[in-house]
């Protein structure tokens, strides 16, 4: 999608601080942060959000999972716990509308969310 900012992001066209990237997703640090560690998740085909997901897309959303998994222990905060998030369309705060998981650590997560 060409006018998609995390299309654009995922395509080179906008700067961005890696965290890791393979044929299916990337990820990379938030630009504004909301604890120590913030990166966010996307799966590198443009998907509008959860409520996007189908059969014939859901596979990204394991791998998406499997990415999370190993980026949590291999930065060290997988023991310590964290939590991944996705909002979903304007009421859930989405500001984006790709598809992506927030993966926040490195402090205590507040329970509700803000």
């Amino acid at each position: 999608m060409s006018d998609c900012l995390f299309c654009k992001i995922v395509g080179g066209e906008i700067p961005s601080k890696k965290v890791y990237e393979d044929e299916q997703v990337y990820a990379f640090y938030d630009i504004d942060p909301q604890a120590p560690t913030h990166f966010l998740v996307v799966p590198k085909a443009h998907i509008q959000s959860v409520s996007a997901i189908s059969p014939e897309n859901s596979a990204v959303v394991a791998h998406i999972f499997e990415v999370i998994a190993k980026l949590a222990k291999e930065l060290g905060f997988a023991e310590a716990g964290y939590r991944v998030v996705s909002n979903i369309g304007e009421a859930g705060q989405q500001s984006v509308p790709h598809l992506h998981f927030h993966v926040l650590a490195g402090r205590d997560m507040t329970w509700p969310p803000g």
